[in-house]
């Protein structure tokens, strides 16, 4: 049996650890108090064959049959319920909404274009003027995270190995075949490490002596304010678009997001007032609403590469160091398929679809004198 050294414990590194400890014994090391702090703790919650490119949403796709039909006792209760998504085209975005309409065509569950009325009954607040065009994205669910993210880490567990937290690496190092995490709770080894560190990933390949990937956070803000009538829980979210807001039901309130996505160093990140007064603004345009207080606001970091595409597989300058990042928000949602496609990475198993277009190969294709560009390396992989 091999042993895996995991560094993150949020959603993506959970998953890969589920997966792992089918193969050997994993330990998962989380610099927080608690697993799913930053991102994991802070997502949107949903699970969207809409969202992403293509490959965001094959990969979403391929974690479908996991998330309807988790192994026996994974959870308590269903990890998807059914919400819907209301997409709504602002006057002027109309080239904009027929791609998209065309792109949803082609999902599991295709879209469909809907008139005022329709678009009315399922949210009565949308501003009738606003909009010249809507769709519904019917397949769309919410997804139970904190369930999704719990049954990973008991799985390491029951299957033998360990989450330990307050486990800031600080330094990553190779020697005789081994990784050597040094951490705040002590010293690790293993021949193999999944790098799933999520807004740091950077920050400990640079550790590891490993060449980054060009990571980008990206802060996303989000807050709560009252519902504004009974019934109101069974909306579907509802965005636009040019992708300026979306909110949805949540708790009992409305969570409302303006969709930014500022860039920022990897670190606990704090909602903006100007953020939270523009996502107000927008939704109040977009809407009848008028905001008269917010109940609670938050921010999550989003870390992306310059294709918005997951970078999964072993690094080609670290034998036994495994990226497992840049999942851009769609982390959530692609968890059971990254996790297993890390895994495979991690123990060199053969998969039955190949994810070379995720490779950490293709982050390194725009140095000077290299030949094909990330462009032109996607293109090919997609052909």
């Amino acid at each position: 049996m091999r042993n895996f050294l995991i560094v993150g414990g949020g959603v993506a590194g959970a998953s890969a650890g589920y997966f792992l400890a089918e193969s050997g014994t994993v330990t998962l090391l989380e610099m927080e108090h608690a697993p799913g702090y930053h991102a994991t703790g802070r997502s949107a919650a949903l699970f969207s064959e809409y969202f992403g490119n293509p490959a965001v949403r094959a990969l979403t796709t391929a974690s479908r049959p996991f998330l309807t039909a988790p192994p026996p006792g994974f959870a308590d209760g269903p990890l998807l319920t059914p919400r819907g998504v209301l997409t709504l085209c602002p006057v002027g975005a109309e080239k904009r909404f027929a791609e998209m309409l065309a792109d949803g065509l082609e999902a599991p569950t295709p879209v469909r274009e809907i008139d005022h009325d329709e678009a009315h009954r399922l949210c009565p607040i949308v501003r009738s003027g606003w909009y010249s065009r809507a769709m519904l994205k019917p397949g769309a669910m919410d997804i139970d995270v904190a369930a999704l993210h719990q049954g990973f880490l008991g799985g390491i567990r029951t299957r033998g190995g360990q989450v330990i937290t307050s486990a800031r690496v600080r330094s990553l190092s190779r020697r005789d075949g081994l990784w050597r995490a040094e951490t705040d709770a002590g010293e690790f080894t293993a021949p193999i490490v999944v790098n799933a560190a999520g807004a740091w990933a950077d920050e400990v390949a640079g550790l590891a002596g490993v060449r980054p990937i060009g990571l980008r956070p990206l802060r996303r803000t989000a807050f709560l304010t009252d519902l504004p009538q009974s019934g109101a829980g069974g909306w579907p979210m509802v965005t636009d678009v040019a992708d300026t807001f979306y909110f949805k039901p949540e708790s009992g309130r409305l969570l409302v997001s303006p969709a930014d996505a500022t860039p920022m160093p990897p670190g606990d990140a704090r909602p903006d007032d100007l953020d939270i007064a523009i996502g107000v603004e927008r939704l109040q345009r977009a809407t009848t609403l008028v905001i008269r207080s917010v109940r609670h606001a938050w921010a999550g970091l989003r870390s992306a590469v310059a294709d918005d595409t997951p970078v999964v597989g072993e690094a080609p300058d670290a034998p036994g160091f495994v990226w497992l990042a840049a999942l851009g928000g769609y982390g959530v949602q692609t968890a059971p398929a990254v996790g297993r496609i890390a895994a495979a990475a991690a123990t060199r198993t053969p998969l039955d679809v190949a994810y070379d277009h995720l490779s950490p190969e293709r982050t390194h294709l725009e140095r000077p004198g290299t030949p094909m560009s990330r462009a032109a390396f996607l293109t090919e992989r997609w052909k």
